[in-house]
């Protein structure tokens, strides 16, 4: 786009981390934000992004906070800003028909589409032991996550990385995919590519009580589930006599050979247990995580603690 030329107009709905950083890579490139729609923090949420807010109040941009994304109050706002293009940044709400039709809109996904279609994409994605992930902007349509692929960036999944630090990747990747292809997005003359929507799935948003461990599933699933659910958000977690035990800090151990070998041969039951002063997590395959951080109803607990309470139930 020439300095001789308008800029181009966009209403943005954002939220989260990458709401920020996209929403700072349009000013960056020029675009003119007429309005943000966005969310009020939830008092009941543990709050460990950015605010799309405060990026609004520092940069001047009006921005909103509507209960409901179908009212007609607000298309008529978005309508009111004559965007030329809209954009979504892990806005937490479906956007109508009606909404889609004001100019040509284009959401990040948090995944390498048609891959994890849905909601909570790294988080799934880490649980079922992908080991790759990324962003993806794609023309929005009335069904979710099922537009042209407009462009991606691939990010790996480590071993043992949880969706917290891969969500901090993706939200990398999210921002140098909108960077390297808004030029073309501002020209007309973006790529469309198709998206496949016979390859992956759709997956549903995830509720606290998912991060449920049963102990008879092999290791590698039980630490999948860690890994995808561990702080900050609501972690993996097991009951006993009305305790909720979740686990903060983990790893897998073997398969018995080096260090822990002692621990297998001894044949526990699944669940939580204590030997040498370290706790361990017992699973269906014979293998362990070795945890380093647990909480007992939200207080940290130790191993001395926890096998006090666990020999009294003997």
């Amino acid at each position: 786009m020439s300095d001789l030329e308008p800029r181009k107009r966009a209403v943005v709905f954002g939220y989260h981390n990458v709401g920020v950083r996209c929403l700072k890579v349009l000013l960056a490139g020029g675009v003119d934000v007429a309005l943000v729609v966005t969310h009020e923090d939830s008092a009941s949420e543990n709050i460990w992004f950015e605010s799309v807010i405060s990026l609004c109040e520092t940069e001047g941009i009006p921005y909103i906070t509507p209960a409901d994304a179908r009212s007609p109050e607000l298309l008529a706002q978005v309508q009111a800003a004559k965007p030329d293009l809209m954009f979504s940044f892990y806005y937490r709400n479906m956007l109508p028909a009606e909404l889609l039709a004001v100019a040509p809109a284009f959401n990040m996904h948090g995944s390498l589409l048609p891959e994890y279609r849905g909601r909570a994409p790294v988080n799934w994605a880490v649980l079922h032991g992908a080991t790759v992930t990324g962003a993806t902007l794609h023309e929005m349509t009335v069904k979710p996550d099922a537009g042209a692929i407009v462009a991606q960036m691939e990010v790996p999944i480590l071993p043992d990385d949880t969706a917290h630090e891969v969500f901090g990747k993706v939200q990398v990747a999210a921002e140098q995919a909108l960077w390297r292809v808004l030029p073309s997005l501002l020209d007309g003359t973006a790529p469309r590519l198709h998206n496949d929507l016979s390859k992956g799935g759709y997956f549903g948003g995830r509720k606290p009580e998912d991060g449920r461990i049963d102990w008879f599933w092999p290791a590698q699933h039980v630490y999948n589930l860690h890994r995808a659910v561990a702080p900050p958000y609501p972690g993996a977690f097991t009951d006993i006599d009305g305790v909720r035990y979740v686990i903060q800090r983990a790893r897998i151990t073997g398969t018995g050979h080096g260090n822990f070998g002692n621990v297998v041969s001894l044949s526990l039951p699944p669940g939580l247990t204590v030997v040498d002063n370290c706790i361990f997590g017992v699973c269906g395959d014979g293998r362990m995580l070795t945890i380093s951080a647990l909480t007992a109803d939200g207080e940290p607990i130790t191993a001395e603690q926890l096998a006090i309470r666990l020999a009294a139930r003997t």
